[in-house]
């Protein structure tokens, strides 16, 4: 089961959401993402939030077609985006995919790029990726990871979010690393290209930010 989570930044960086309502997916819509997903046909299970970025009227037809609604005062410890968050990873999906957190105000950004630093994230083993039509932004816990090359070539860059990454390595990548020490604030691993048919990344300490890029827009 694959939860993704829409919430309300500018809608022009979304993918194509009715694309990615396949089986096994289930959605939640966060204060306005909840009305991106029904403008599209498509209902979420869940719909929370304090809708303040909605009308009077906007808000009405939320509450007339998702019956599991839920509205929160605007002044919480949490934002909304973090409630949704922590409620799909009490669900234990296979994966916890963000829509709408890109673009506009970068304060919401970086708020939804700390979330996935966030002990619940990072502990529980639930891959949570923040998507948009360019990019796929996710943290991993050292380990080995295999990706496979997509049909329109991905730009990935990788980035240490905590003091530094120990023993990078980059096998099938255009720009081959082994047992790099990336350090925070380094650009060097900015921009590499899978160049067969798998790639593999792998480190031994650290937190590593994985950004994957394409010029034509992606969905996942």
């Amino acid at each position: 089961m694959i939860i993704r989570i829409v919430a309300g930044g500018p809608e022009q960086e979304l993918p194509d959401l009715q694309l990615l309502d396949v089986r096994g997916t289930v959605w939640i819509g966060v204060d306005r993402g909840a009305l991106y997903l029904l403008d599209r046909g498509i209902t979420p299970m869940k719909a929370l939030g304090d809708f303040d970025s909605v009308s009077d009227k906007e808000k009405q037809k939320i509450v007339n077609a998702v019956p599991d609604h839920v509205q929160f005062p605007a002044e919480k410890d949490e934002t909304d985006l973090e409630i949704a968050l922590t409620y799909a990873i009490s669900k234990k999906p296979d994966a916890i995919h963000l829509y709408g957190v890109t673009g506009g105000r970068l304060d919401h950004f970086f708020g939804a790029v700390t979330l996935l630093m966030k002990d619940e994230v990072m502990n529980e083993g639930t891959t949570v990726a923040i998507i948009d039509r360019y990019n796929h932004i996710a943290l991993y816990k050292p380990g080995r990871i295999e990706v496979e090359a997509a049909e329109n070539e991905h730009y990935y860059s990788f980035f240490a979010m905590n003091e530094k990454v120990e023993e990078l390595t980059l096998k099938g990548f255009k720009y081959p690393l082994v047992n790099h020490l990336l350090k925070s604030g380094s650009s060097r691993c900015v921009s590499n290209e899978i160049i067969e048919k798998k790639a593999v990344f792998s480190f031994r300490s650290g937190i590593l930010m994985v950004i994957r890029s394409i010029d034509g827009g992606m969905n996942r």
